[in-house]
């Protein structure tokens, strides 16, 4: 629980007095864009560890 807190305080702290407005929302999408990519990666893996896949 302590990380989950501490990567929520490094993502505010990382928009906060960041400037213009565009800017911002463009960080914060891609930000987002990012971590929705790392979990379908991440999902990929497992499911491909699940399923008996060799990694020769």
């Amino acid at each position: 629980m302590k990380r989950i807190l501490l990567v929520k305080e490094i993502y505010l702290e990382a928009f906060k007095n960041l400037g213009h407005i565009i800017l911002e929302r463009y960080f914060k999408l891609f930000s987002w864009f990012c971590f929705v990519l790392f979990f379908v990666v991440l999902y990929a893996f497992v499911y491909r560890i699940a399923t008996g896949f060799a990694f020769d």
